[in-house]
């Protein structure tokens, strides 16, 4: 059987009020609506960057293909002129000067068909150069929404360490001196019991499982002497009688 004195009872309630109290700041910590709100920026971020590394990739594609494009062109134009040159120069035959007129002529159907592609690339270059910096700029706008929601977040989390490092220290003052066979019990009840181990017995009723105890059971209870610690028979907490 547990004994404490009285007034060490009634101090244990007083603990108990700065446990729960710690309790509830650590699950305002877990539960700040900052952190929903950095988890659901996180997923659409993380949705985004696929786009943006696929809408990368397709870029760096395309302007390897308006490289190709200009580069052909920019062949068929050499060409062209060289043979311009030759013809121009004289020096030719009238069936080399056939040749390079039919040549030319071949050559400048190569070049307008080749400058229709290049031309075709460039717009498609174009118009995903536009739809890539929208992406660019929701991402940017998702990154800098995120900052300052983390800024919100840790400006809470503060907050929240400045009470339970006061709430702490409190604690210690309110616990020091305390019986130690009644801590012991109380440490293991909280364990036990979701860390509400102690509750007053007021009026007959336990307000740990907020029921009321039986005649006998609160007979029991009423009839034991002052240091007994005497526990609820529905839910096991230390029962602190208070108004006696």
């Amino acid at each position: 059987m547990t004994t404490a004195p009285p007034a060490d009872q009634l101090r244990l309630l007083e603990v108990q009020a700065l446990d729960t109290r710690a309790q509830q700041l650590a699950h305002q910590r877990r539960t700040l609506p900052a952190l929903a709100k950095l988890a659901e920026l996180e997923g659409r971020i993380s949705d985004l960057h696929g786009s943006l590394v696929e809408s990368r990739t397709r870029l760096a594609d395309l302007r390897r293909e308006l490289a190709k494009a200009e580069a052909d062109v920019e062949q068929v134009r050499t060409r062209a002129a060289r043979d311009q040159s030759r013809l121009e120069g004289g020096g030719v035959s009238a069936r080399d000067a056939v040749a390079l007129t039919d040549e030319l002529a071949s050559l400048a159907k190569r070049r307008d068909a080749l400058e229709e592609v290049e031309l075709d690339v460039m717009e498609r270059l174009e118009a995903h150069e536009d739809a890539l910096a929208k992406v660019e700029a929701a991402n940017d706008e998702l990154l800098a929404e995120k900052a300052a929601v983390e800024a919100e977040r840790d400006a809470g989390w503060a907050d929240l360490d400045v009470q339970v490092a006061a709430l702490a220290t409190e604690r210690l003052r309110t616990a020091d001196g305390l019986d130690s066979g009644l801590v012991s019990l109380y440490d293991k009840l909280r364990g036990q019991l979701g860390g509400l181990a102690a509750a007053a017995l007021r009026g007959g009723r336990c307000e740990g499982c907020r029921l009321d105890l039986n005649p006998a059971d609160l007979g029991v209870a009423k009839a034991a002497p002052p240091e007994q610690v005497v526990r609820c028979e529905e839910c096991g907490r230390i029962l602190v009688r208070v108004g006696q």
